[in-house]
């Protein structure tokens, strides 16, 4: 009855809060800061790995969510931001822009998830908070990259580990399915509850977001696998003509941050049922949202005291 009631809540508040809205445009600026980001991604990643392998899992990743069409359109944005040039200054520019429009996804979420929670940043304080939101945005931009890292790291070490096993006992494939599918989820709830927990200007617990992050993974999962097999398809591409790839990135993006977005309304719903009472932080204040009943003459459009124009 109580999951009845917080997924009830849960419905109610997104549509106050209009996230399909926000969901949209936080996709129209993640379609900016796509390629910036996952170059990063990979450049942090491919530090270590090497930018082949980096951009190898990357590259299944994403054929496995949207397709081998968008996938192969996204790549080529990648391509294209990372062309060298031999102009010292303009290559110093690009790093900045590359940061800058990589970071302002997060900061596009962030002004979401403060919407959520109901806070804002405090007027009158605009260059420090702005130099704060950058520093975040560019600290989350460092930490999807270290997640990727990660997961190449603790993926050839599973890979490695059920290679031993199997030369002394037989292990069916699908236990390396199993494992693999495990790993990743742990890292999106990982990464979620990190973006619960440290992008809105409120005070949080990890505890707070734990397992509304678990289930926006697990949406999430589920979602990437019906989505990538609809995306998948060639008469999807197809109904869009040219722009068809562009159409299932930003499907797939719009996708992934409604699911956000109605995590975030989940963990604030939940948290709130547990009877916390999520403050701002020093440098924001709580947003009060009230309703004013209009009186009947100014809800049909005409100003009280005053007459409708004659025809």
């Amino acid at each position: 009855m109580q999951a009845w009631e917080q997924t009830k809540d849960t419905i109610n508040k997104a549509i106050d809060d209009k996230v399909p809205r926000l969901s949209a445009a936080l996709s129209y600026y993640s379609i900016f800061s796509l390629a910036p980001l996952i170059l990063i991604a990979i450049s942090i990643a491919g530090a270590v790995f090497g930018e082949e392998a980096a951009s190898g899992l990357l590259a299944h990743q994403l054929r496995s969510a949207i397709g081998a069409n968008a996938a192969e359109a996204v790549q080529d944005m990648v391509m294209r931001t990372r062309k060298p040039s031999d102009n010292i200054l303009a290559t110093l520019i690009g790093l900045v822009v590359l940061l800058i429009g990589a970071g302002g996804v997060f900061g596009q979420l962030q002004d979401a998830l403060n919407t959520v929670w109901g806070v804002m940043p405090k007027p009158g304080r605009v260059l420090k908070t702005v130099l704060r939101e950058r520093f975040l945005s560019f600290s989350m931009v460092l930490g999807t990259g270290f997640m990727l890292l990660t997961s190449l790291i603790l993926t050839t070490v599973l890979q490695a580990t059920v290679d031993t096993i199997s030369n002394i006992l037989p292990v069916p494939g699908a236990v390396w399915t199993i494992l693999n599918a495990a790993f990743a989820f742990v890292v999106v709830a990982a990464l979620f509850a990190a973006i619960f927990k440290l992008l809105p200007d409120a005070h949080l617990e990890w505890s707070d977001v734990r397992f509304g992050a678990v289930l926006t993974a697990a949406l999430f999962v589920a979602g990437k696998v019906l989505l990538g097999w609809y995306l998948g398809r060639e008469a999807t591409t197809s109904v869009y003509g040219s722009a068809g790839s562009l159409v299932l990135v930003l499907l797939w993006v719009y996708y992934t941050s409604l699911i956000m977005l109605l995590g975030a309304e989940f963990t604030q719903v939940h948290a709130r049922a547990r009877g916390r009472d999520i403050r701002p932080t020093s440098h924001a204040v709580r947003v009060s949202r009230t309703t004013e009943t209009l009186p009947e003459s100014e809800q049909h459009g005409t100003l009280a005291g005053a007459t409708p124009a004659k025809k």
